[in-house]
């Protein structure tokens, strides 16, 4: 798995902060900018974090480049349909050497494992061999299992992205997507801590709504998330 955040809105901070303070003032655009520090722009983005003011965090998105993920793995993703997708096409792309994941659940059971790999090179081999006598590769795709690798290009505005992370940084997510949402956090954590240090699953800043699903480790997925 292979996580880039390729772009996102200039000045994230100053935007969702100035998109707030206009809620409150009866000054110009203009004059809102006067005097607004990177200080004041803190001060502000922790008052209406605290305040849960969340409508303003739609003013600023970031775009991923997402690789090495499973179709298992993208089919979770875009269920998120406050985002917009561009993934690798299984129609128009050819695929000489069919790449794919195996859980560590498979992979940690020897005999398993090389059932599943002796599996996954019949299933290329087949494929291979459509496309040799001109079956077009979007009826040849038809074969390819939900472990194929995809690329896909992400973005999501934060509040979207707040969402995602409560969702998919829970212990009860999905193996894979939860991989994939912690390395996102951690990239924008690194990138831009003001506006996701207090992010993570919905556990983190509250109590776990998994009701008797719970994972029953809420602290040490506090501590995790935390030292991230």
């Amino acid at each position: 798995m292979k996580v880039r955040l390729l772009a996102h809105t200039p000045e994230p901070e100053k935007v969702i902060a100035l998109s707030a303070r206009l809620c409150y003032s009866k000054a110009n655009i203009e004059d809102l900018e006067k005097n607004f520090t990177d200080d004041k722009i803190k001060i502000f983005l922790k008052k209406i974090i605290d305040l849960g003011h969340e409508s303003v965090l739609e003013h600023v998105s970031f775009t991923f480049g997402i690789e090495g993920i499973s179709r298992a793995c993208s089919h979770q993703l875009v269920r998120h349909r406050l985002a917009s997708y561009s993934q690798q096409s299984q129609r128009y792309v050819n695929f000489d050497n069919i790449e794919y994941v195996i859980p560590d659940t498979i992979k940690n059971n020897r005999e398993l494992c090389e059932k599943f790999k002796n599996f996954m090179k019949e299933i290329s081999k087949f494929y291979k061999e459509m496309l040799d006598k001109n079956i077009p590769a979007e009826d040849a795709r038809f074969i390819l299992p939900n472990s194929c690798t995809t690329k896909i290009i992400v973005t999501m505005n934060l509040r979207e992205l707040k969402h995602f992370f409560k969702l998919r940084c829970c212990n009860r997510s999905q193996w894979e997507i939860r991989k994939l949402a912690i390395e996102m956090l951690k990239i924008l954590k690194n990138k831009i801590p003001i506006l996701f240090s207090q992010m993570g699953p919905a556990c983190l800043n509250g109590p776990c709504p998994e009701g008797i699903m719970s994972c029953g480790q809420i602290q040490e997925v506090r501590e995790f998330f935390r030292s991230l």
